[in-house]
């Protein structure tokens, strides 16, 4: 049985800091410590929750590794500089460059933060549709599983090059929502809560599938993690009933 990664569990893998943008590492630490709150520490690139060949034939092995052990890696990686030019600039006082550095978090944060749970949304042996409440959310927010899934692939096959499909969770509406989240960051709705994301970049597909995009979108589909799916989906409507 593959792990089932939960809201808190997702914040844990991506680092203590997942949430803490703040200030010099010492006296942040200090801080830290006042408030009763955890330290502060770098971003980490979480170990994939199963084997590098467990998600084939639909996703190969090679793939897996590439984007993994590179893609994924480089994100980490720049958002940890990112934060450094950020400690720079505050001790400097020098924000002549605070656009880039913003624009950096955004980019590689969000980029760590889907990733993650795109490793986390697919398994090997996988249900082909979910059950329970994220069933009865499904079909009564998209009419039908079949209406949400004919939306989601298409979604995801027509996203612009550098993209993701997003199930998520919007709290406002209490409804759930299909987007195509440009980049890592743009085209998304403030507050709402990721539940499954298709990579769309070429990097998650073109070593196997080359400009063959629909086709992996329909392989992924057939793994999808439901019973993680869901487990974030309860969560998600818990807290918002806190």
């Amino acid at each position: 049985m593959l792990p089932i990664i939960s809201r808190r569990a997702l914040i844990k893998s991506l680092g203590a800091g997942a949430f803490a943008f703040g200030a010099g590492a010492m006296a942040g630490r200090a801080r830290a410590e006042e408030a009763e709150l955890p330290a502060v520490k770098p971003y980490e690139l979480p170990p994939l929750p199963y084997a590098y060949n467990a998600l084939e034939p639909q996703i190969n092995e090679a793939t897996v590794r590439v984007h993994h052990d590179k893609h994924h890696a480089a994100y980490v990686k720049g958002l940890n500089t990112a934060l450094e030019s950020l400690e720079k600039a505050r001790a400097s006082n020098d924000f002549s460059h605070i656009k880039c550095i913003c624009n950096d978090i955004a980019f590689n944060g969000s980029g760590h933060v889907l990733h993650t749970l795109y490793w986390n949304s697919m398994r090997s042996g996988a249900s082909p549709k979910p059950e329970g409440v994220l069933m009865n959310a499904i079909e009564r927010d998209f009419g039908s599983f079949d209406s949400f899934k004919g939306q989601f692939t298409a979604a995801a096959k027509q996203a612009q090059a550098s993209s993701w499909g997003v199930l998520a969770w919007e709290p406002m509406g209490r409804r759930l929502v299909v987007l195509t989240a440009g980049e890592h960051q743009n085209l998304t709705i403030w507050g709402a809560t990721p539940l499954l994301v298709c990579d769309t970049w070429e990097h998650a597909y073109y070593l196997q599938y080359q400009n063959r995009r629909p086709e992996y979108v329909d392989a992924f589909f057939e793994i999808i993690d439901w019973p993680a799916v869901s487990k974030r989906f309860e969560e998600a409507i818990r807290e918002q009933t806190a």
